[in-house]
């Protein structure tokens, strides 16, 4: 009888624990919920924010604008979608001291992407940095070797790294339909007006701490508008800092990082040997800038050349003329192989046009996101697996480093007014002291430009 209750009582045991193993039945097993900041609270910040909260595995527990007009919004926003209250912050560096987060999303003028993404990493965050990530080629050295030095994934907002058409694309050309590839042509052609007016230079509105959305860069005299619902056409804040040199680097270093990138992460170069670039400001005038007024001063026109080992490479923009006078959409990449013309786009997806000219041309329509057509949500799906595994994102920092990288170097190129040598593999222009020097920049005092640790 002992023997037969000692029996029981093992047995129910060893039940109880096969049962504790197992789910309540209904229940639903934690998520994982990372305390996540924001850095930049504008358009596209909060793009990527509504992503972050709806994935569900994000408390938003910390924003931070240095005006406080988009804090404002943005908070008001959180709490309403969530029900929380995310600590507001002018300065990232107290967000990241006293928030402590970890996952931040830097989604500031390109100027900003650098110190703000090495800070956070080594703050013990993951980072979402959005394109292109630095201003300038060695920060972006930089900011690769902070990220692996912290051993944090830092995912770039080249969302069409996992745009479905783009990956099918990508899959097409890969497998050899397109044949062997000679050539790229990458562009993007929008409209724009006549000559650029001046705006007139004013004071800051109180919200907005100039100086600190300056940052490390110079302190340009401010000329944004005064509602946010209605900058002024040409300002540089809120949005129209891309066309301003001393904060982006003009439609190159905006929408060029986008398709130059798609290109190395199709084919698997890595850097261009050779670049040359020109262009001007044809339409929009000379740029200017006085004590009393400004206008922008990045090209309205450009046309680059990069020499690969198996390819070259054309990019073109323009901010005028813009109709349908050229075949397909006014963006994107057609690439040419002995098999036919594959245009890469955006909103139409991607047509494959057969060099025999018997055969139908085949066409890929696109998978896009509201608002603004883009593939955040994919993309953050990707950085939050590859932060659970310890993996690679699809669009890792270093990869990126090397897209942007072409493009920095098509606007050095244009800068410099000639051609220029590339060696990749120690990020130096050969035999080129002028143009290695504007590999960096000096920083404004009160600044340091980040130096490579490893």
């Amino acid at each position: 009888m002992k023997t037969n209750r000692r029996l029981f009582l093992k047995q129910a045991a060893g039940a109880s624990l096969a049962l504790s193993a197992l789910p309540l039945l209904g229940a639903e097993s934690p998520v994982r919920k990372y305390r996540t900041a924001l850095i930049g609270c504008g358009w596209w910040g909060n793009n990527i924010l509504g992503e972050a909260m709806a994935s569900g595995q994000c408390r938003i527990a910390a924003l931070c604008d240095v005006d406080q007009r988009h804090l404002n919004r943005t908070k008001e926003r959180v709490s309403r979608e969530t029900g929380e209250t995310p600590a507001g912050y002018r300065d990232f560096r107290e967000m990241l001291e006293r928030a402590r987060p970890e996952i931040v999303i830097v989604a500031t003028p390109d100027h900003w992407h650098p110190l703000q993404t090495i800070a956070a990493v080594r703050a013990d965050a993951h980072v979402y940095v959005e394109k292109p990530i630095s201003h300038t080629v060695r920060e972006g050295r930089a900011m690769v070797n902070a990220a692996r030095e912290a051993g944090k994934v830092v995912q770039v907002g080249t969302h069409r790294r996992i745009s479905p058409h783009n990956v099918s694309a990508r899959e097409f050309i890969r497998s050899g339909k397109l044949g062997k590839l000679g050539m790229v042509r990458a562009f993007v052609h929008y409209g724009g007006g006549g000559p650029e007016k001046p705006l007139q230079n004013a004071e800051p509105p109180k919200e907005l701490d100039w100086d600190l959305w300056c940052g490390p860069a110079p302190l340009r005299p401010y000329n944004g508008g005064p509602d946010l619902a209605n900058p002024w056409r040409g300002a540089i804040h809120p949005r129209g800092f891309r066309s301003y040199l001393d904060y982006a680097n003009g439609t190159l270093g905006d929408w060029g990082i986008h398709w130059l990138d798609q290109i190395l992460w199709i084919t698997g170069e890595k850097w261009p040997s050779k670049v040359s670039s020109v262009g001007g400001r044809a339409i929009k005038g000379p740029p200017v800038l006085t004590a009393a007024e400004q206008t922008s001063d990045a090209p309205d026109h450009q046309v680059a050349y990069f020499k690969f080992s198996e390819f070259d490479v054309a990019w073109e923009h323009r901010q005028f003329a813009a109709n349908h006078a050229e075949k397909g959409e006014n963006v994107g990449c057609y690439f040419y192989g002995v098999e036919g013309t594959l245009h890469l786009g955006w909103q139409k997806g991607w047509t494959f046009y057969p060099a025999d000219g018997s055969k139908q041309p085949i066409q890929q329509a696109p998978q896009l996101n509201k608002p603004d057509d883009q593939n955040i949500k994919e993309l953050w799906a990707d950085f939050l697996q590859a932060i659970r595994t310890g993996g690679r994102p699809v669009s890792d920092i270093a990869e990126v480093h090397l897209s942007t990288n072409v493009a920095l170097l098509g606007m050095l190129s244009y800068k410099l007014g000639r051609s220029i040598e590339w060696d990749g593999r120690t990020e130096e222009c050969v035999g080129d002291a002028q143009a290695s020097r504007l590999l960096s920049r000096t920083y404004r005092k009160g600044w340091e430009y980040p130096q490579s640790r490893v």
